[in-house]
């Protein structure tokens, strides 16, 4: 099947299963708009808050100090100087990661070891603090510290792991 005809298939079979079932299909979307609408409006805030934060602590310089900080550190255990800004960033924010990627690639050779440690990072580590503000925020539950000390564990051993992923597998 080609993807031209997967969304019109999937829509006819929501409209025959609606019939069948004798379900008023369009109450049931507009019931499902409004309960997504409701919950984009609880996320509001925590996102906006999240945003300022993220925006604050790059814009003000405290990422590139903190990461400038930590570059000796890094490359005493193997880890690219080039990557930590990286480090920080990707747990945080996902556009904001993104942008890092983009100066660690236009900076070095795609070939490098920081760009291809840059990539296998940007692959494997989530974007931390985002998903679980948002997912807590969805279910009105505020999370606990064990979420966020088992989220930075997962974050650092992608961390570590990048490098050595990158020795191992592609001979940088």
């Amino acid at each position: 099947m080609t993807a031209d005809i997967i969304i019109p298939i999937l829509i006819i079979a929501v409209l025959v299963s609606g019939l069948v079932k004798k379900r008023d299909i369009v109450s049931d979307f507009c019931e499902g708009a409004r309960e997504g609408l409701l919950t984009a409006a609880e996320l509001c805030p925590m996102l906006i808050l999240l945003v300022t934060v993220i925006t604050l602590f790059s814009g003000s310089g405290a990422a590139e100090s903190f990461s400038r900080l930590i570059a000796p550190i890094a490359e005493k255990i193997g880890f690219p100087p080039e990557c930590t800004s990286l480090l920080l960033m990707r747990p945080i924010s996902g556009s904001g990661s993104l942008a890092v990627l983009d100066n660690i690639l236009a900076e070095n050779p795609p070939d490098s070891f920081a760009a291809r440690t840059a990539s296998v990072i940007m692959c494997a580590a989530e974007t931390t603090l985002y998903t679980i503000t948002v997912f807590f925020s969805s279910v009105n539950v505020k999370p606990k510290a064990g979420f966020f000390a088992a989220s930075f564990i997962a974050d650092i051993a992608c961390f570590v792991g990048a490098p050595l992923f990158v020795r191992v597998f592609l001979g940088s």
